[in-house]
C-alpha cells in the first residue's frame, strides 16, 4: 500500500535552508519516493497552515520510513529543521 509523507512548514532563513532543495531530491529519487506537490506559495483554506507545502508518496509506509531514517536524510535534515517551522505528517494510502 502507498504511503504519503506532507510536509507544512514555514521558512525562516531561505539561505540557509537552500543546500536542503539542491540535495533532497536525490536523496528521495534513491528510496522511490514520487513528488507529488510542491509549492512555495500555498493557499490555507482552512486551519493554520504555512505558505510551504510538500506532498511525497512512496511504495509503502516502510519504504518512506526507510528514507526518512535513512543516513543520507539525517545528515540534511538540519537544514530543514533549523530553518523553518511546521509539521509533517506521514498516512498510508487508500484502496492501493
Amino acid at each position: 500500500m502507498s504511503a504519503y509523507f506532507v510536509f507544512n512548514y514555514r521558512i525562516n532563513d531561505r539561505d540557509a535552508y537552500d543546500p536542503y532543495l539542491a540535495a533532497v531530491p536525490a536523496i528521495l529519487e534513491a528510496h522511490g519516493a514520487e513528488i507529488l506537490a510542491v509549492d512555495f506559495d500555498s493557499e490555507v483554506v482552512e486551519g493554520d497552515a504555512r505558505h510551504v507545502t510538500v506532498v511525497l508518496m512512496f511504495p509503502s509506509k516502510e519504504a518512506a520510513r526507510g528514507w526518512y531514517d535513512s543516513p543520507e536524510y539525517q545528515d540534511i535534515i538540519g537544514l530543514r529543521l533549523d530553518n523553518s517551522d511546521g509539521m509533517a505528517v506521514l498516512a498510508n494510502g487508500v484502496g492501493n
